[in-house]
């Protein structure tokens, strides 16, 4: 083979043709043929006739049906659980649906938001109401068909049924069904009666994905599309003072150099709302170009002069600060329940613990991007965004645009953990595209995306008990963060309403450091911190750790008005579930178990962690996960998000670090900041609570407890208490890189 002539490679051939680079055996296989030769493509449904019956639903002549999932889709599972429910209630067979993304629709659609884990919960009873009012419709056009009652016919698999054993597809009635009033009372399923629901379901996009087609936002194209890549100020602090594009026009492919940045910074004087106002606003240089590598090239050849407009932050500065907040006296209170203080006073011994979490960035495995053609007729918006309907309303305000100008589409996203909660970048190709009159997709490096980005704020928390004769008394728990977390402490989870005298106080630093959502916002670290916490105070009264939990669980159950959002007897079932399936307290020598529960996101977790200590290092061998969350829709795809918000949540515990220089991130890319690697991957056992009740969150929930039990699983292996994350560093031991 010739491989000195010049090739291109697609996502679609990356699987046949990356072998070459290393020299070793080239595989081609067909994924769809791999096992049977006969088999035949996928139905080719742009063929069929399909009626718009809702905005949700289509129906052919032939009784396919296409389902529009109307949120985004981040990895989450949403665009085949979704489409999941309305099935179950329209009775189809799965393998007649087709599943498409739906563009933002505030007419026909409600919160079409990736975030808080809360899609399934929202859309449990309208999209089953959906599915179910379009069966019905249909059920009464076949009816007024025959000339019978509806209440004569049945539906199942998409075929109608009278009393007299006749039959009729959904494709036969569906032009007439679209026309019948649309009823205001449906019947839903019994959860016993679900043939859908409860069934594990592969990933509607699967075959796309591993056969390269188009998905991403990096992968959307226009005619006469042209791209741009931004050049941001490196230091957090900094103002674009000036530039010389000389260079970077002499590239070969570089179509023109503006600067954008000046009517957002505008524009978020005017408007502090939490989705923009931790974003960075400062003046860029955009370099447009026919190719991205061309854009990229131009972007690194421009050399910048930046100015500092506000003094430039550092770590080491920013642990201070905090510090001394939490030795201050400027809290918010957002609890108190009982008299903290006179529990302190009356105390046999007290335990105070401070726990430290650095800044995170999201790391996104798809950077930023997004394509924006403002012209004067629309503003057409096309990318991977978890918030299209708050992103429109801002293009539409940064703009002047009619919020009717504003055509959001959302494709795929390649992760989000809440980076794409924000707008800027959406900002940026709009502002350009408004500025050179032409289609255009802004996208980010790797390293733009990693240090020109929004952060998990570094965050302190300061936890006291009070014990007075062998008993905990009282609770104080302090949080001191860099910006406030978004949503600020959550203050009726566990152990509120278990003690007499509990009061959580909060105070923040305000950076220039953008900071916001990061998966499991403020939770992620927070129950690290209490659940390891709660390991030194049932230590300090010698009980057992998970009794310790049990105990203070009924104590709330005996509460006649506890104030809380967690459910007690839930939180004790997982805890039962963990402890039945880690066999807690029986595992051979050399293995050492850590215990923590949480609640977050409407969920019940309990995880117990399981490590070894191979070369002086701890190593995660494996981790139970126990969960309510109600009705498991999507079994496969909950598994996944379970196993994966447990992964996530052990790598970023143990190796994750990121730290600012005079405003300046000193990790950029994957060589300087450790995720997780395979080898580190821990097995993950999951086991779900049975429970006929409407399903909770799941992409976050099981991420933040791991953290605690994986620290309470290296004390006991250790000796030694880790309260500052990344737990590798503290340790003592050296960080390993690869």
């Amino acid at each position: 083979m010739n491989l000195s002539k010049q090739q291109t490679f697609s996502r679609r051939s990356f699987l046949k043709t990356s072998a070459l680079a290393s020299g070793g055996m080239l595989i081609s296989f067909n994924l769809f043929t791999a096992c049977k030769s006969d088999v035949k493509p996928p139905i080719d449904i742009s063929q069929l006739n399909f009626n718009d019956f809702n905005a949700f639903i289509k129906i052919s002549d032939e009784g396919k049906v296409t389902i529009f999932s109307p949120n985004p889709e981040i990895g989450q599972g949403v665009k085949t659980s979704m489409p999941m429910l309305i099935a179950e209630e329209l009775d189809v067979a799965w393998e007649d649906v087709y599943v498409e993304q739906g563009k933002l629709d505030t007419k026909n659609y409600t919160r079409q938001v990736a975030g808080g884990s809360q899609s399934i919960r929202h859309g449990w009873e309208p999209l089953r109401q959906t599915g179910a009012t379009a069966k019905q419709m249909l059920i009464n056009a076949a009816a007024v068909k025959w000339g019978v009652d509806a209440s004569e016919c049945t539906a199942k698999l998409g075929v109608i049924t009278n009393s007299k054993g006749e039959t009729l597809g959904y494709g036969d009635v569906v032009k007439d069904a679209a026309l019948l009033e649309v009823p205001e009372d449906v019947t839903l399923k019994h959860p016993k009666d679900f043939t859908i629901v409860g069934n594990g379901a592969g990933n509607v996009d699967i075959d796309k994905i591993i056969t390269g087609k188009p998905l991403f936002g990096l992968d959307y194209k226009e005619e006469g599309m042209v791209y741009a890549s931004v050049l941001r100020p490196p230091a957090f602090g900094q103002e674009l003072e000036s530039f010389d594009d000389s260079k970077a026009k002499a590239i070969p492919g570089v179509i023109d150099v503006i600067t954008i940045g000046e009517k957002v910074k505008d524009y978020y004087k005017q408007d502090e709302k939490s989705w923009t106002a931790q974003i960075s606003a400062s003046n860029k240089v955009a370099v447009i170009a026919k190719t991205t590598w061309d854009a990229i090239k131009g972007m690194k050849a421009i050399k910048a002069a930046w100015k500092n407009e506000s003094p430039l932050e550092s770590t080491e500065n920013h642990d201070k600060i905090l510090f001394d907040l939490l030795d201050g006296d400027v809290f918010k209170t957002r609890r108190s329940d009982g008299n903290v203080k006179k529990a302190f006073a009356q105390a046999d011994k007290i335990i105070e613990r401070t726990y430290e979490a650095p800044f995170l960035p999201h790391n996104c495995m798809e950077p930023m991007n997004f394509f924006a053609n403002v012209t004067k007729d629309k503003v057409h918006l096309v990318g991977p965004i978890q918030t299209p309907e708050a992103t429109a309303i801002a293009i539409s305000s940064f703009l002047g645009r009619a919020i009717e100008d504003i055509q959001v589409e959302m494709t795929r996203m390649g992760g989000g953990f809440g980076r794409r909660l924000y707008s800027d970048f959406v900002f940026e190709a709009a502002e350009i595209s408004n500025a050179i009159k032409k289609p255009v997709k802004m996208i980010s490096t790797r390293e733009n995306d990693m240090s020109t980005g929004v952060y998990r704020p570094s965050t302190k928390y300061r936890i006291a008990a009070s014990i007075k004769d062998g008993k905990l008394t009282g609770y104080h728990l302090k949080e001191a963060c860099i910006n406030g977390n978004m949503y600020g402490l959550i203050p009726h989870f566990f152990p509120a309403g278990a003690l007499e005298n509990y009061q959580v106080d909060t105070t923040h630093y305000k950076s220039n450091i953008t900071t916001g959502a990061w998966r499991a916002p403020f939770t992620n670290f927070l129950a690290s911190a209490e659940q390891s916490f709660f390991d030194e105070i049932a230590e300090a009264l010698g009980v057992d750790r998970v009794q310790f939990h049990m105990d203070l669980l009924e104590k709330v159950k005996q509460n006649p008005n506890p104030n809380i959002d967690y459910n007690p007897e839930r939180l004790q079932d997982v805890i039962k579930l963990a402890v039945e399936k880690s066999h807690w307290g029986k595992t051979k020598a050399g293995t050492y178990q850590g215990f923590s529960v949480y609640y977050c996101h409407n969920t019940h977790v309990a995880e117990v962690a399981d490590i070894t200590m191979k070369n002086g290092l701890p190593i995660v061998e494996k981790v139970t996960c126990a969960i309510d969350c109600g009705i498991v829709v999507n079994p496969l795809g909950a598994l996944n998000q379970a196993k994966g918000g447990v992964i996530d949540g052990v790598g970023h515990a143990m190796y994750s670090d990121f730290a600012f220089n005079q405003g300046v991130p000193q990790s950029n890319n994957f060589n300087t900041y450790q995720l997780i690697r395979m080898g580190q991957t821990p097995q993950v056992d999951v086991h779900f609570v049975k429970r006929d009740v409407a399903p909770t969150g799941l992409g976050e929930p099981t991420l933040p407890p791991v953290g605690a039990a994986v620290a309470n699983a290296i004390y006991k292996a250790t000796g030694k208490r880790l309260r500052k994350q990344p737990y590798i560093n503290n340790l003592n031991l050296e960080k390993v890189i690869g």
